[in-house]
């Protein structure tokens, strides 16, 4: 195939550079401005979430006062959660690989792809206009607790609209992706044949289109009991603040599904490449996905067994919760076992990769723990669920966007990274998150409650520990992205199928074109049947 132009360069059109950025229709481009937007919003959580570590590292205070440390522990939460977690992989990665993967040449409604960002671009302002007006920085917590959020009077009114805007911004993305999917597979691109990131997008679109409306809903409620005084959580005016936390886990338990299964997406489709072997059960992996969809609905109130709901609905929720384990067991062990007798390749995203199987593990086996009604009890609202909620989010989804990093950004850019620095970073992140918070389950196991500004002396060997674990964690990240960033723009060319991978982004030019295909593929394989042909020298 010739070479043509990459994607990213400045073409003749009639507008700027700039402005032809900011104004693109091309997914690919979209893609990568939610990927920029996205590590931007990464670094400033990350070093929000150094600050409040630093000053938990001994009792009392430390660099700052107990609302200060309210204000940056709401920020961590919503930037983290809201503009890094839920679009992370969809967004960026999704965007640029989904319509590739099928053979076509954009998602289906590339205007609306657009405005998706932009209104994630409108969302990031209002939260940053909210530090600076009204009555100050919201310091609910980003789960906007009531009754507490109707009665502060801090700018919590901009910061639950913010939401809003953004939960149309994932709405745009998951109706766009289930809709390709169905309509621009190209010819012989069966269901049986889609690799399993296009599964596990399918899967979080439904949960986009489905459940994000009951957020919006629920914050707009909010608004309006703010603004009018209505009595619908506020127990002073007659409503009840448990219906809120219905309503906003009704969202947000299927939303850490949004954040995984992307993840799970990619891992299922690296570890087949670096294995040069077909994946163990393909349709239990794809059909999986569907299943932790449906499931993961059905599991919210597991997050409410201390609230007073009745024995009955505890033994419900508590059931469906170990039924939803299931399809990601089904996951681990058939990538576990498609390693069996691999010819396996050791670089970097195969790392990431299994740094993402350990910690997933370690996650959604804690995640059992919480999910029992009786152990639940014991460490609900402790810093267990710290931990646990960090290994299941960070240990998977983090790791899986940098598996996904690894994996697709030579192909992105043209350019490879460093190999041996990114294990190194591999390494040193591996160890940093296990330092930092497996000592936070154990503080849970000892009694230390979350979201506490102040502890008792008794907390403060493990809470030392933590701190210095994140400073570990903080230096693999710097790494990694000073890898990657110097890889991107000066590292060496790739040729254009570095790994060997079978599936068709693998097919086309690196650095990606401008168009996707000169003509229409047709497929007539599956997308992990390797060809004798091996892969190529990348590392």
């Amino acid at each position: 195939m010739p070479k043509h132009d990459a994607f990213y360069k400045p073409q003749e059109d009639g507008k700027g550079w700039i402005r032809s950025w900011l104004f693109t229709h091309d997914h690919k481009r979209i893609g990568v401005l939610y990927l920029y937007t996205i590590l931007a919003f990464f670094l400033v959580g990350m070093t929000l979430g150094g600050v409040i570590r630093f000053e938990l590292i001994r009792p009392g205070m430390n660099l700052m006062d107990a609302q200060t440390y309210n204000v940056l522990f709401t920020l961590h939460g919503v930037i983290m959660i809201f503009f890094v977690v839920i679009p992370s992989i969809p967004a960026t990665f999704g965007n640029i690989f989904l319509p590739i993967q099928l053979g076509a040449d954009d998602v289906s409604f590339p205007r609306i792809n657009l405005l998706s960002w932009w209104m994630y671009i409108f969302g990031a302002i209002l939260i940053v206009c909210s530090l600076f007006t009204g009555g100050g920085p919201p310091d609910t917590g980003w789960t906007f607790y009531v009754p507490f959020s109707e009665v502060t009077s801090t700018n919590v009114n901009l910061a639950v609209f913010a939401v809003f805007i953004l939960g149309f911004s994932s709405i745009f993305t998951g109706l766009n992706f289930v809709t390709t999917i169905h309509r621009l597979r190209c010819e012989g691109m069966t269901w049986t044949r889609l690799p399993l990131f296009v599964w596990s997008l399918y899967a979080t679109g439904w949960i986009q289109i489905l459940a994000t409306p009951v957020l919006a809903i629920t914050v707009l409620l909010v608004m309006v009991e703010r603004f009018m005084g209505v009595g619908m959580f506020d127990p002073s005016k007659g409503g009840d603040p448990l219906l809120y936390q219905h309503l906003f886990w009704i969202y947000s338990h299927p939303a850490v599904y949004i954040m995984i299964l992307p993840a799970m997406g990619v891992i299922s489709d690296i570890i087949p490449v670096f294995a040069r072997k077909n994946i163990f059960g393909y349709k239990m992996v794809a059909f999986s996905s569907l299943m932790i969809a449906f499931a993961g609905s059905l599991v919210w109130a597991h997050h409410m067994f201390t609230s007073g709901m009745s024995d009955f609905a505890v033994l419900v929720f508590s059931f469906l919760t170990f039924v939803v384990a299931i399809p990601s067991a089904i996951k681990v062990f058939n990538w576990v076992t498609t390693l069996y007798k691999g010819s396996i390749y050791t670089d970097p995203p195969f790392w990431f990769a299994l740094a993402f199987i350990f910690l997933f593990s370690v996650g959604g086996l804690t995640g059992l723990i919480l999910g029992s009604a009786g152990t639940d009890i014991y460490v609900h609202d402790t810093y267990f669920v710290v931990g646990h909620f960090h290994y299941v989010i960070f240990g998977g989804l983090g790791f899986g966007f940098f598996a996904a990093m690894h994996y697709w950004l030579p192909k992105i850019s043209g350019r490879m990274y460093n190999c041996k620095i990114a294990k190194w970073s591999c390494v040193i992140l591996f160890v940093g998150f296990n330092w930092l918070y497996f000592p936070m389950l154990l503080l849970g196991l000892q009694g230390m409650p979350r979201r506490y500004y102040d502890y008792l002396p008794e907390f403060e060997p493990l809470q030392y520990a933590s701190t210095l674990g994140s400073w570990v964690l903080l230096a693999g990240l710097l790494i990694m992205f000073v890898n990657i960033l110097y890889g991107t723009w000066k590292g060496k060319p790739v040729e254009d199928n570095p790994w060997g991978g079978e599936t068709l982004e693998w097919k086309i030019q690196a650095p990606l074109p401008h168009e996707n295909f000169e003509e229409e593929p047709t497929v007539t394989a599956g997308p992990y049947e390797f060809s004798d042909r091996g892969r190529g020298n990348a590392c």
